[in-house]
């Protein structure tokens, strides 16, 4: 057999392994470049939007934070005046009461000197100076002490607290506050968390089209898919602002 015969049996045992003219160039794969673009502009469309939006909430969640610790901050000061305020008024209470109780002696005193015409002025006195100084939160000590025959009204279980209930409603209250501020700071924090993963996105989005191979386009928009749907559940944990309306953010009254 000739050298050119031995070639062309060579090739027809190669050739009939192989496709025929045109069935492979028909056939076009199934992710193109341009499809590639396309899905590449929806996402990053979609991760820009979604970025503003947990940019905008951190926002807004800061604010809210500054606002609750300038709250907080007032009513601690309210409560300092508040219990300064209960604190003269303790002792304004408790020197009010030792003048009674003085009056009280006196008239003891003329009962048992017999002398009625003092007893009934000194009695005078008495009701005319409680009139005139003993406060709500005495007068209630007072009866106390009266029913549970006691000599001293400030023996009242939660006498002394009375006088600084309202000093302690304002710390409480500051205190809540200031909780609330922590409480949106950290999810000021975690908005902001949330924006750093959707800036991850768009760049892995904006270089997919500076690599030459198809698999490694793929792979990088994988891994900026996975980051983009990690960002939007771990958003959708967060909770939104109080009281949050979309439309509460617009004024039309202008």
């Amino acid at each position: 057999m000739s050298k050119k015969e031995n070639e062309a049996t060579k090739g027809n045992s190669v050739n009939k392994y192989e496709a025929p003219d045109g069935v492979l160039k028909g056939r076009k794969p199934f992710i193109t470049a341009k499809k590639l673009e396309t899905v590449v502009a929806i996402l990053l469309g979609i991760a820009t939007l979604l970025s503003a939006w947990a940019s905008w909430i951190g926002t807004l969640h800061s604010g809210i934070q500054s606002i609750n610790f300038t709250k907080s901050n007032n009513m601690a000061s309210e409560g300092t005046a508040e219990y300064n305020l209960g604190l003269q008024l303790y002792l304004s209470d408790y020197m009010t009461w030792n003048v009674i109780r003085e009056y009280y002696f006196d008239l003891d005193a003329a009962i048992a000197e017999g002398d009625k015409a003092k007893a009934d002025l000194i009695k005078a006195k008495i009701e005319d100076f409680k009139k005139q100084n003993v406060s709500e939160t005495l007068a209630e000590g007072m009866e106390w002490m009266e029913k549970n025959n006691k000599d001293n009204p400030f023996l009242m279980p939660g006498m002394s607290e009375k006088y600084f209930e309202s000093a302690q409603n304002k710390v409480d209250e500051s205190r809540e506050l200031l909780e609330e501020g922590k409480r949106d700071n950290t999810k000021s924090d975690s908005y902001h968390l949330v924006t750093v993963i959707f800036s991850l996105t768009l760049f892995l989005l904006g270089i997919v089209g500076t690599f030459k191979n198809m698999p490694n386009r793929i792979t990088v928009l994988v891994i900026a898919v996975v980051a983009l749907v990690f960002a939007v559940v771990y958003m959708c944990t967060i909770p939104l602002p109080t009281g949050f309306r979309n439309m509460n953010f617009f004024d039309f009254s202008s």
